[in-house]
């Protein structure tokens, strides 16, 4: 009696043993790769979101840049004797663009002859940089502080003022300097717009935005950063328009490490941007957290079914080692990452239950990291138009053979704004599957198809070297006719088109980023050039 129980003892604690190793085993393995996968995936995210800043913030710069210019061509800012028409124009301008923080019309010897909310009127500011500049074409000014401005205008939050200066001259028609608009922006537009990128999910996740000058200084990010220098960030950062991703170790205010996206504010059409840099972190231990959760999960299971299947183990009499050693076998191969199968056992209910369930676990922890792989495809794909994303056009390019020729057309849509600004963004979005649909009936199996993001697209064609060239202009312009006849957004017939640059590899580069970066400027080359047209770097 008393060796029948030592040894129902004994297969209890070899059950639980032999599970709990096989959960922990598991565990830590999927663990481990589940959270490099949910990093990389976080980081292109949170790079993808500071990329959307820059651009956000580079577009309503160039936007509020055409506004100026657009008033400065009205008739009525070049007659002094309309004084009051001209401030019902500024006026009114101020009331429509809230973030303007003050307009005003200056005379030829800078003095403010009409500003909003006349504030400054009779002022010389002829040694500010909004006259010395504005006067010899448009000017805009990196942030910056106007202490007799800021002491002038409403101020409820308290705290330091900061202003972006745009301005530009007012011309006779024989080219005389008659005067300058200018306008002081209140910076705190860009904390609305980090605000309005960031949806509720990404702010419980304590997503956090920081927009640095040129040299690395905070311009805008969380309390107690503005003025903080953070250029070590930028020594190794991608240029252009690319992105990237790491984590970083943050001294200052709020140390610890954090999941940090770079990205850089390139300007936006006509408008160079003013080297800003965009960055977005999240604290590592909040992105790891599905991890560890993924981790105690599998563990917790894992050490349940260990007690459970210990209790049925001590049920089980002595005639029952053989098969519980052969299960015993299966799963240390398993434990050791050896292809194995966990016996199936007849004739004793408990052991069945046993090694149905112990193969149940392995299926179960193999559907999860099937699972974690098709989380990963996920994050290589477009959400809206199911192409590539950025991410997966990275993937496909460290995959791709260096000695397979191929041509990339980098495409943008024209008119793709107006569509939003008057059809609105659910008919962009609308638009933009349209447009994906149509790029799809252009390219060939083996060819990859990417939205880069906004109204970017790029085609990667894989095509034999002798027929490259002339098969890659080929289908430019059946891409060009495609996207030329008019879709039906909203109830609306409505029309695009596109620019397409294109680059050859390996012709154009030694790197595939070389070769992207010419197909940019082609593009850019094809824009300036009258639009829906396709520029190769043959061409140019």
């Amino acid at each position: 009696m008393r060796s029948s129980t030592s040894l129902r003892t004994r297969l209890a604690l070899l059950i639980a043993l032999l599970i709990a190793s096989m959960s922990w085993i598991f565990g830590a393995f999927i663990s481990k790769d589940f959270s490099a996968r949910l990093r990389d995936s976080a980081g292109f995210e949170l790079a993808e979101l500071a990329y959307q800043m820059g651009d956000r913030l580079d577009r309503d710069m160039a936007g509020r840049a055409e506004v100026m210019e657009v008033m400065a061509e009205l008739g009525v800012m070049r007659q002094p004797e309309a004084r009051e028409q001209q401030a019902r124009i500024i006026d009114q301008l101020q009331i429509s663009m809230g973030e303007l923080a003050w307009l005003g019309l200056l005379g030829s010897d800078g003095t403010v002859q009409v500003a909003s909310q006349r504030i400054l009127e009779g002022a010389n500011i002829a040694q500010r940089p909004v006259y010395q500049q504005g006067k010899d074409g448009m000017f805009i000014g990196d942030v910056h502080e106007a202490v007799l401005l800021a002491s002038l205008l409403p101020n409820p939050s308290g705290e330091t003022m900061k202003f972006v200066d745009i301005s530009l001259p007012i011309e006779s028609d024989e080219g005389e300097l008659l005067g300058v608009l200018a306008a002081h922006l209140s910076w705190a537009w860009a904390e609305e717009v980090s605000r309005s990128l960031l949806n509720p999910a990404q702010q419980r996740r304590n997503v956090e935005f920081f927009v640095l000058s040129a040299e690395g200084t905070v311009l805008l990010g969380p309390k107690g950063w503005v003025g903080e220098s953070l250029a070590p960030l930028l020594q190794d950062k991608i240029g252009g328009r690319g992105a990237n991703r790491r984590v970083v170790e943050w001294a200052g205010p709020q140390p610890g490490a954090f999941l940090t996206g770079i990205a850089s504010a390139d300007g936006h059409a006509d408008y160079p941007g003013l080297g800003w840099t965009i960055v977005a972190r999240q604290p590592l231990e909040v992105a790891d957290e599905p991890a560890r959760e993924l981790q105690r999960d599998i563990v917790i299971a894992g050490s349940a079914l260990a007690v459970i299947f210990a209790f049925v183990g001590w049920l089980a009499s002595s005639h029952l080692t053989r098969p519980l050693q052969q299960i015993a076998r299966a799963a240390d191969k398993l434990a050791d990452g050896k292809p194995a199968e966990i016996p199936v056992i007849r004739g004793v209910r408990e052991l069945e239950i046993l090694s149905s369930s112990i193969r149940h676990l392995v299926e179960a922890l193999g559907r999860q990291e099937n699972r974690l792989g098709e989380m990963s495809e996920l994050a290589m794909t477009d959400r809206l138009t199911g192409l590539a994303n950025r991410s997966g056009f990275e993937h496909y390019l460290r995959k791709h053979d260096q000695n397979s020729p191929m041509a990339l057309l980098f495409l943008d849509l024209d008119g793709f704004k107006q569509v939003n600004d008057q059809l609105g963004h659910a008919a962009g979005d609308e638009l933009l599957k349209l447009v994906a649909e149509r790029l799809r009936s252009k390219v060939r199996e083996g060819d990859l198809l990417v939205r880069l993001g906004g109204d970017e697209f790029v085609m990667v064609l894989n095509i034999r070297p002798e027929e490259l060239e002339i098969t890659a202009r080929q289908i430019a312009a059946r891409t060009l006719s495609a996207l030329g006849t008019p879709m039906l957004i909203a109830g609306e017939e409505t029309k695009v088109g596109c620019s397409i640059g294109g680059a050859f590899w390996p012709a154009d580069g030694q790197t595939t980023e070389e070769v992207l970066a010419k197909a940019d400027r082609a593009l850019y080359k094809a824009k300036g050039s009258g639009k829906h047209q396709a520029v190769f770097t043959t061409d140019v």
